[in-house]
């Protein structure tokens, strides 16, 4: 699955991915929908912004993206897998444009 990037589309990924017989999967461009590490980071940032107070340096806001990416609750990473035939469907009924949620 990739997002059709010129990186994802390079004849080293071509032949990687026809040397292990790996088909790639169809998605509409810009549709993070389909893309669940995309609400992953979503769920991290929100988390970072409610933090008080907030990172100062660089090195704080890396321990503090550690700490966060940690302790996200391994049932909400569950609901997003769970999610996705419904987001599926949703992006589909929306003919590849962002589906609202």
């Amino acid at each position: 699955m990739d997002d059709n990037a010129r990186p994802h589309r390079a004849n080293i990924v071509d032949e990687c991915l026809q040397s292990e017989d790996i088909t790639r999967m169809d998605w509409p461009a810009y549709s993070p929908d389909f893309n669940p590490i995309e609400h992953v980071w979503d769920m991290l940032g929100r988390r970072i912004a409610a933090r008080q107070p907030p990172p100062t340096c660089l090195p704080e806001l890396r321990r503090e993206l550690l700490d966060e990416w940690c302790n996200i609750p391994q049932v909400q990473i569950d609901n997003l897998i769970l999610s996705m035939p419904r987001r599926c469907k949703a992006c589909i009924a929306s003919s590849g444009r962002h589906a609202p949620y």
